[in-house]
């Protein structure tokens, strides 16, 4: 394969799609863009954003192979990740950036056991709960969300450590040392 395949992994909060969009033009990379079943949200670009699909056009997916990985989450909806554009940029020696879940990482590991796998986390608890409350206006309901995030951020990032999938593990104190650390990451594989 002669580009990079570099998956992005971390729990809500810390920066994951800021370096992701960095490394788009630090890289020239292409960024891959996930299809979901849930619908569109009002400030949302379909292709964009996500692929907006219905279920059934997801499900057809599933069964002729065209993700490289997918899960059911958030209330049923399916969230996956097209491998058609993925394969197309990856032959033309680019790199793709894939910011995709822990098991999603899994099953991307088994059928590119080569790809670069970074998971980022925050320097602290309080940071990421400083980062999660600055994205939400404050509220009960913002503040119940931001608690559920951060308790599902613990056992995430223990899978992460325990998971095997992940070779790298970037402490996101400051965005661009952050990007640095994965650019650098991607230069030394690209010269294996």
């Amino acid at each position: 394969m002669p580009g990079v395949l570099l998956i992005i992994s971390g729990p809500s909060g810390v920066g994951k799609s800021t370096i992701c969009q960095r490394l788009v033009t630090r890289l020239d990379a292409f960024l891959s863009v996930s299809a979901t079943t849930r619908r569109r949200r009002e400030n949302e670009v379909d292709g964009q954003d996500y692929h907006f699909v219905s279920l059934g056009q997801f499900e057809q997916g599933i069964e002729q192979g065209r993700f490289l990985e997918y899960a059911k989450a958030y209330g049923g909806q399916y969230y996956g990740t097209p491998a058609g554009p993925v394969l197309e940029a990856l032959n033309t020696g680019r790199v793709v950036i894939l910011e995709i879940e822990i098991d999603g990482t899994l099953q991307v590991m088994r059928r590119f056991p080569d790809a670069v796998s970074v998971y980022v986390m925050a320097p602290t608890l309080e940071e990421q709960q400083d980062r999660l409350a600055g994205r939400r206006k404050t509220s009960a309901e913002a503040a119940e969300a931001i608690k559920e995030r951060l308790s599902k951020a613990d056992g995430e990032i223990r899978w992460a450590h325990e998971c095997g999938a992940y070779r790298h593990f970037v402490v996101n104190a400051d965005i661009e040392e952050s990007v640095n650390a994965i650019v650098k990451i991607v230069e030394e594989k690209r010269a294996t």
